[in-house]
């Protein structure tokens, strides 16, 4: 199942219970905890994981740690700080909001830790109606991980992103092997994945698209609607990238940026370590 609807793999405390074996694939998981001031506890296993609050703020305990997230209002309205869960760790999170764990599974066991919401470097990616905002606050650059991989993704109502269409699924010294979720919260929204098997569907809050292969965008923003996706993502690679191939049909339009403004809605939240625009050679 590629397109999954909000709600559909809820499995109690979990909203959206998303594990690898469920996916039918091997290293990507995602699951979303909607809290009221209670405590779930629960074994991390074999998965390094995030608590990346969606809104709302938490109190994470894990490995003799004690970290509080203040979190945020809601995906549109700021970045947010976030913690990192080791394998092999028992974790209790207590809190009023909703809370996004993005996971993979890992070989190596790092420590818990905290991230900042004000260390996220914030990207600004595309121009004209392909600008859009990327929270880099887990990408390989960023921040360590054995081979989780995630960013936020914001697209103002009208544009597009993910665009040009591109993929990971061939290992080469230019694009990387990777399982890739998307989950959204806004819209509504589409999302186009195509090559080895077709999906367009109609996203909005909790949907969750998958990607094992092939291209995969436009994520399309309709009119009026403002469209957010988390992208988590992980393969085989000993070193964690986000190296992708264009669709070259469509390589050509970012060629086509050059003369193009940027939306002055962009970015759309902060706060930032300073957004960098890169609009020729990032997805």
């Amino acid at each position: 199942m590629t397109f999954i609807p909000a709600g559909s793999t809820a499995l109690a405390p979990w909203a959206l219970w998303l594990t690898p074996e469920s996916a039918g694939w091997t290293y990507c998981g995602l699951r979303l905890l909607n809290l009221s001031g209670e405590s779930v506890e629960f074994a991390t296993g074999g998965e390094e994981m995030l608590v990346l609050p969606m809104s709302g703020s938490c109190v994470v305990e894990c490995d003799g740690v004690r970290l509080a997230l203040d979190g945020r209002t809601s995906v549109f309205h700021a970045v947010s700080d976030f913690a990192y869960l080791p394998v092999e760790a028992t974790v209790r999170i207590t809190g009023e909001g909703r809370f996004a764990l993005p996971s993979a599974r890992a070989s190596r066991r790092l420590p818990v830790r905290y991230g900042p919401a004000g260390e996220v470097p914030v990207e600004v990616r595309g121009t004209g109606q392909a600008s859009r905002q990327v929270n880099n606050f887990c990408s390989p650059d960023a921040f360590e991980c054995d081979k989780l991989v995630a960013v936020e993704v914001l697209t103002p109502g009208g544009n597009w992103s993910s665009y040009p269409p591109h993929k990971h699924d061939t290992a080469s010294e230019h694009e990387a092997v990777l399982e890739e979720i998307y989950y959204f919260e806004g819209g509504p929204g589409y999302q186009r994945v195509y090559g080895t098997h077709d999906v367009l569907a109609e996203v909005s809050c909790g949907d969750v698209v998958l990607v094992p292969h092939g291209y995969h965008g436009p994520s399309m923003a309709a009119p009026g609607y403002d469209l957010y996706y988390l992208n988590v993502l992980a393969g085989p690679a000993d070193e964690r990238s986000m190296a992708f191939c264009d669709d070259p049909r469509h390589a050509w339009v970012r060629s086509s940026w050059a003369d193009q403004p940027l939306d002055p809605r962009v970015p759309m939240t902060g706060p930032a370590a300073g957004p960098v625009t890169d609009a020729a050679t990032r997805r």
